[in-house]
């Protein structure tokens, strides 16, 4: 996709803000994928690298902030692992969200919790089976 931002780990580093690090969803997020601790705004309390600052955080980490602080843009989802995948849908739920993926991400064995519309055919799916047959044609 064209319009995608494709960067997403440097785009986030020069449009994202302070407030975006500690709301809960931030706070989980970082738990999660990164395996540490916000201390605040400009701080990020990582188990092998120390006290960090935001941009130091992983790529999926930052497109996952991105995605709920700016659902308006579309992003390479392939900065994200399959361990942000949960994540991507949790978002899905609350609002319409478009992504770019470049690879066949894994968002498990259960069914959907949103429908989920493949742009390039049209189909909606509602889970990985339906969604690997059309997803192996592109990636």
């Amino acid at each position: 996709m064209l319009e995608a931002i494709y960067d997403t780990s440097v785009y986030f580093n020069y449009t994202y803000e302070d407030e975006w690090l500690t709301t809960d969803f931030a706070k989980e997020v970082i738990k999660k994928i990164d395996k540490s601790n916000v201390l605040g705004p400009h701080a990020i309390e990582s188990p092998v690298l120390g006290v960090i600052p935001p941009e130091n955080l992983s790529g999926g980490t930052k497109t996952l902030l991105l995605m709920e602080n700016a659902p308006e843009e579309i992003y390479n989802a392939s900065t994200c692992g399959d361990n942000c995948a949960p994540f991507i849908l949790k978002l899905a739920k609350k609002r319409d969200l478009t992504i770019n993926l470049r690879h066949l991400m894994d968002f498990g064995k259960k069914k959907f919790p949103v429908d989920v519309k493949v742009l390039n055919t049209g189909d909606v799916v509602h889970s990985m089976e339906e969604l690997m047959p059309i997803a192996f044609k592109f990636v």
